[in-house]
């Protein structure tokens, strides 16, 4: 099995809504590198494309920026912390780069998993 580190930027199939179609989308490795599950899966954030997107829970990478040339992007992305996935590695095309805000994914991911004693708008 190939192994990928947190941080990484891979070309997965990424599960739609609908749980039974997919489709291949940039995803980040969050899943601590410490973990030792014993299955040959990852979880992973999705990258999508449509920056409107935006809000506490999620990451801005502009393309034009060395962080989006470091991630392999093609487009200005978001990071969506509030979208996880549990993909098994025969899902993952390529590694595309890597990831250098995973600060903000992490307070990105505290603020969605309610490990930062804050409370989230809307609950």
């Amino acid at each position: 099995m190939t192994s990928f580190e947190r941080g990484d930027v891979l070309l997965v199939r990424f599960p739609d809504s609908n749980l039974t179609t997919f489709k291949p989308r940039p995803a980040l490795v969050v899943q601590d590198p410490g973990i030792q599950t014993g299955l040959p899966q990852l979880i992973v954030a999705m990258i999508t494309s449509n920056i409107g997107r935006g809000g506490p829970s999620r990451v801005l990478v502009a393309l034009a920026s060395a962080e989006g040339a470091a991630m392999g992007l093609l487009a200005d992305s978001v990071i969506v912390a509030d979208n996880l996935a549990t993909v098994a590695s025969f899902a993952v095309a390529r590694t595309l780069g890597k990831c250098p805000v995973m600060a903000d994914v992490d307070r990105a991911l505290r603020i969605i998993l309610g490990l930062d004693g804050q409370a989230v708008a809307g609950r």
